[in-house]
């Protein structure tokens, strides 16, 4: 209804699955890591929980997606049932004929016996299985002893299935009974999926709006994304149902931004009044302490304004255009970040202790004109001087390429590295900064007039996601073919992922190259990221970064 009121192509914030929205917050991407983990532990349960609407499905979704070929699984979604019915559906799930639930005469065992065969067999021809039960929180006592005992089926070697228990908090509550005592001691793996945090909230809501076809500047302002994260807790699927009833207030009022009397006007009708209530309460609390500790705080606030305007306006902060560079600017020891400080021959000094100056709002102004200008200031933390060329071009020649990308902060905090950052107003004018640090709140930024602090919020006003990056290239890479790797990458590969050699010329080539894709998958799995057994960008950074290859990182912020 006011998708192209905002300039969308379609409504952002259904509540539907649809894969072209998902967002993997950190919290996520470690969930997901922990259920990954989990299937390779040789047996036993691995648990998420999390609130409704945390995101738990999504999590889920991953996971399936992600689940090795060799892989059988099972997934229940309603465990509403019955010992029986729930041992009959295992048994549909797998493929496994057994007799129907309510059958005169059949007994527990009629299920086991051929499931255990089916899960011997599995395991001879090489395979794993593994059983997903979703709203776990709903299983009785009787079921959950009944799946404790499912996981007595053993070889002399591994346990034949692994479970993973998905559901709300209530699920850990059970699992601490004493009567479950026995099957809490077969968790190898668990995970509690958190709500987003303040800064998730703003890049989810903004993720999802430019998913939907957004083009210009989003239709929330920083207070108005800080009021939905506190109204909505950080859920998403709370966070999606107040800023679509937000959006369509908006829209009713012809107004192009939504203003603060549309969101609480939006989170009273869709959220009951004791959810609000608590969250009125939470904010009041919040106030209260700001209140108590602001006399104090506008005392050093003071003395912290007049230092950063003094240095500012003493020239501290030099356009870097019009510096030198030192010679010798590199990285060394993993402190890239600080050496591409040092190499942009702008950065601010400690003053009194002070560092850099934290800004409410970032404009693009602040930024070079043009990417290239950014990159050559980048190039710097790796120890590279690039003339007035391509950027990109240059540096290929040098065995350091260029990944540019849109992605979230999420990500780039992943990557560890630093990179240059596009930002654009409402007004589609750009610039472009250098991220060299980041935390939950704020984010280092390298200007064209020096080093600089930002709220992530105001970060995610102008960042759209185009995120540019360098990552060193081992010798022979850049000749590989398409989807395969060379000799010499396959050599340095190996000092981190070992390939065993074998006397038999061409099949043992094969073979090392079977392995080595297998072992690139189990180290994308442990990194998190999509497990394809190639070797890409992304999955090369991760590789340099744990092989020790000297590649600047970003800055601790604290």
């Amino acid at each position: 209804m006011y998708a192209s009121f905002f300039g969308l192509q379609q409504e952002p914030f259904s509540i539907a699955p649809d894969p072209r929205y998902l967002y993997m917050s950190e919290h996520h991407r470690e969930a997901l890591a922990h259920l990954l983990y989990g299937i390779r532990g040789g047996g036993g349960f691995v648990l998420l929980t999390g609130e409704i609407g945390a995101g738990k499905t999504t999590v889920c979704r991953c996971f399936l997606e992600q689940i090795p070929e060799q892989c059988n699984f099972a997934y229940i979604f309603n465990p509403k049932l019955t010992v029986h019915e729930l041992l009959k559906a295992v048994c549909e799930e797998f493929g496994v004929d057994a007799p129907s639930a309510g059958t005169p005469g059949v007994t527990v065992q009629d299920y086991v016996a051929p499931l255990n065969r089916f899960l011997l067999d599995a395991h001879a021809g090489g395979r794993n299985s593994v059983l997903v039960i979703d709203e776990a929180q709903n299983l009785s006592v009787d079921l959950l002893e009944q799946l404790r005992l499912l996981t007595n089926l053993e070889t002399a070697e591994r346990k034949l299935l692994q479970i993973v228990l998905i559901g709300q908090p209530e699920l850990r509550d059970m699992l601490a009974r004493p009567e479950l005592e026995q099957l809490a001691q077969r968790v190898i793996a668990r995970f509690h999926l958190q709500p987003l945090s303040e800064s998730e909230t703003a890049q989810y809501v903004l993720h999802r709006l430019r998913v939907a076809g957004l083009g210009s500047a989003s239709p929330f302002d920083r207070k108005e994304l800080q009021r939905i994260h506190r109204l909505s807790r950080g859920v998403p699927r709370r966070i999606n149902l107040l800023c679509d009833r937000a959006l369509l207030g908006a829209y009713a009022h012809g107004q192009s931004r939504v203003g603060r009397e549309v969101v609480k006007k939006a989170a009273r009708e869709v959220f009951d009044d004791a959810a609000q209530r608590a969250a009125r309460r939470a904010a009041d609390r919040g106030n209260q302490f700001r209140m108590l500790a602001w006399g104090t705080g506008m005392v050093v606030l003071a003395v912290a304004v007049g230092l950063a305007a003094s240095a500012w306006q003493s020239g501290l902060l030099r356009r870097v255009a019009g510096a030198a560079a030192p010679a010798g600017a590199s990285s060394a020891n993993g402190q890239g970040a600080a050496a591409l400080a040092a190499g942009a021959a702008a950065a601010v000094p400690e003053a009194a202790g002070f560092g850099a100056p934290t800004l409410d709002r970032l404009d693009v102004a602040y930024g070079w004109r043009t990417e290239q200008q950014a990159l050559r200031v980048l190039s710097r933390g790796w120890g590279e001087l690039l003339g007035g060329g391509d950027v990109c071009d240059e540096a290929r020649r040098k065995q350091l390429i260029c990944y540019r990308s849109t992605v979230s902060l999420a990500l780039v905090q992943q990557l560890d590295r630093p990179g240059t950052l596009t930002l654009v107003n409402a007004n589609n004018q750009r610039g472009h900064v250098l991220l060299l640090g980041v935390n939950d709140q704020l984010a280092l930024l390298q200007t064209a007039d020096g080093r600089i602090k930002v709220p992530l919020l105001s970060l995610a006003q102008v960042w759209r996601g185009e995120f540019t990056t360098f990552w060193r290239a081992p010798p022979g890479y850049l000749e590989q073919s398409p989807g395969s790797q060379s000799t010499a990458v396959a050599q340095m590969l190996s000092q981190q992922l070992p390939v065993p050699s074998g006397p038999d010329g061409g099949a043992a080539s094969a073979s090392a190259e079977a392995s080595l894709r297998a072992r690139i998958h189990a180290f994308q799995v442990t990194q998190a990221l999509q497990p394809d057994g190639l070797i890409g960008p992304v999955t090369m950074m991760k590789l340099n970064r744990a092989l020790g290859v000297d590649e600047p990182r970003l800055e601790v912020l604290r």
